[in-house]
């Protein structure tokens, strides 16, 4: 039973510590985008997909989390734009638009507050299913 709980709490601890080191790493690249001198412009702008981006002396605060996540991997454009194409119906209706917009949808706050807290809920369900799996594995129930 000791080698259970040591194992169990090792993988709770890496899956823990391994988002920890990930938050850091965002934070700063967020911290050195606040560095940078950009001018508020809030305006729409047509840009490539996947991996646009408004011209860097530009942006909103929402430009800031897409080119902190951007310089870890992840490209909060693509990502949203395929889950709204999916989940079109979970998010916002604010604009009156019919379908996701590929140049605007991931710099609106509203969207991305919608898709992150959905990331979370299936980040911490998966992290319960590993450890269900890992008690049944172990414990053989």
């Amino acid at each position: 039973m000791k080698k259970l709980f040591f194992f169990l709490h090792t993988i709770i601890y890496l899956s823990v510590f391994s988002q920890t080191d990930f938050s850091i790493k965002l934070a700063k690249n967020a911290e050195s985008l606040a560095d940078q001198s950009v001018i508020y412009n809030p305006q729409y702008f047509t840009i490539d997909y996947p991996n646009g981006d408004i011209p860097a002396k530009y942006g909103v605060c929402t430009d800031v989390v897409i080119r902190a996540y951007r310089k870890v991997g992840i490209d909060l454009q693509k990502e949203l734009h395929e889950d709204m194409k999916k989940n079109f119906n979970l998010y916002p209706k604010d604009w009156g638009l019919k379908y996701p917009d590929k140049n605007i949808d991931h710099r609106r706050v509203p969207n991305l507050m919608t898709f992150l807290h959905d990331l979370e809920k299936n980040f911490l369900i998966a992290l319960i299913l590993i450890n269900i799996n890992l008690v049944i594995l172990f414990v053989g129930i």
